[in-house]
């Protein structure tokens, strides 16, 4: 298990450079870069179908810097000089735990000063450069693919904060326990939370700019899945605690000749600090009210999800061109991400919610809302094909 990048430069390379970077952080990062970049290559293809449109807006130029943006950039300026002082200063306490120093008050006050004036400055001297002596609006061109930028810090914000809330909702246990430390941890997301919200903020400040929804939902779909795959990269790497039930089955023939952790799992140096055992020395745990005995055979399920995902993405890469009706691609992976969610939920822990005598996990949940409305969306697009596909002149 890798922890800490340092920890696989350690182990793969030999390199022993300490880094402040979690496993598990790196990886949800480069997800979010893999989503934007694909997101973009689509919007630019849809573009070019003349099925999304560039807009024309007004933009003012020539004005002198106010002093609401002087004292922005000079607050996020003290901020940031404020923590990277101190992590110059004291670099080994920020390695040793990145997230409680990245949150605590910990700072240097002079470097605060320094970077509110650098960074106010800097303003002030490139609004300068751009002073006209009158003030005057012009038209710019704002195509679709532009707006990604704006589009992935919405994704990243809304879905990081729709994630904690899915994931709290559905360990109210802990978030009672420890309010502080079940809201500001880095850990504990749920990914439909993430899915849900930030897909809803994204649609929602797509629409506003001009966009029409569903062929962005079309755009983004596939990226979405590589997204996904990506992330559970992480969790594997790291040990973040996705793995599954203990697998007490026998490895099947046919897997005889893969690694066995591919099967069973101890996730030994995980990223939680958690002993799982190993046969003959089982290792007991309640979780979600539920009482698990392992001995280093927990199933690798964020491996299988890994797989899936990228089985999904595939799919879907390879249709995006061959199918053109708006709607379908988003809601085919709906349906597929449904399926792949509600199976693999059968081997990972998670506390079920009872109604009508049935017992479900919050994802199982969701997974057949996504399948029903994704089998609903094929059904609808596809009969209705003509009136979301742009006339084009």
């Amino acid at each position: 298990m890798y922890p800490t990048i340092s920890d696989a430069l350690r182990d793969l390379f030999g390199i022993d450079i300490p880094l402040p970077f979690p496993t598990f952080g790196f990886f949800v990062a480069l997800s979010f870069l893999i989503a934007a970049y694909l997101f973009a290559k689509e919007l630019k293809r849809k573009e070019a179908l003349g099925w999304l449109k560039a807009r024309t807006i007004e933009v003012k130029i020539g004005e002198k810097a106010s002093s609401s943006e002087l004292i922005g950039n000079a607050l996020i300026g003290f901020i940031i000089g404020y923590k990277l002082l101190e992590i110059f200063l004291n670099y080994s306490d920020m390695v040793s735990d990145p997230q409680g120093f990245i949150l605590s008050t910990r700072g240097n006050f002079l470097g605060g000063l320094i970077g509110a004036v650098g960074f106010g400055y800097s303003k002030y001297r490139e609004k300068e450069k751009t002073k006209l002596a009158q003030p005057k609006l012009i038209k710019q061109t704002l195509r679709p693919f532009e707006l990604v930028g704006n589009m992935t810090m919405i994704a990243a914000i809304s879905g990081i904060l729709g994630a904690k809330i899915f994931h709290n909702l559905e360990n109210l246990d802990e978030l009672m326990a420890d309010p502080v430390h079940a809201l500001l941890s880095f850990s504990g997301l749920s990914i439909y939370g993430g899915l849900i919200i930030g897909g809803i903020s994204v649609l929602y400040y797509a629409v506003k700019n001009g966009l029409t929804w569903i062929h962005v939902a079309d755009a983004c779909a596939p990226g979405l899945m590589a997204a996904y795959a990506m992330g559970r990269v992480g969790c594997q790497l790291s040990g973040d605690g996705d793995w599954g039930m203990p697998n007490t089955l026998p490895k099947p023939e046919w897997m005889s000749f893969l690694p066995d952790w591919m099967w069973a799992y101890d996730y030994v140096g995980n990223v939680l600090g958690r002993d799982l055992g190993y046969p003959g020395n089982p290792v007991t745990f309640v979780e979600s009210g539920m009482t698990f005995v392992y001995e280093g055979n927990a199933w690798p399920t964020p491996f299988y999800e890994t797989i899936m995902a990228s089985i999904i993405f595939g799919i879907l890469w390879a249709l995006r061109k061959r199918i053109m009706i708006p709607g379908f691609i988003f809601s085919l992976y709906m349906t597929l991400n449904g399926v792949e969610r509600f199976f693999i939920e059968k081997i990972r822990i998670n506390p079920d919610y009872h109604f009508f005598g049935i017992s479900a996990t919050q994802a199982e949940i969701i997974a057949v809302l996504m399948f029903v409305t994704g089998l609903a969306g094929i059904y609808y697009f596809t009969k209705n094909k003509e009136k979301f596909i742009p006339k084009t002149t």
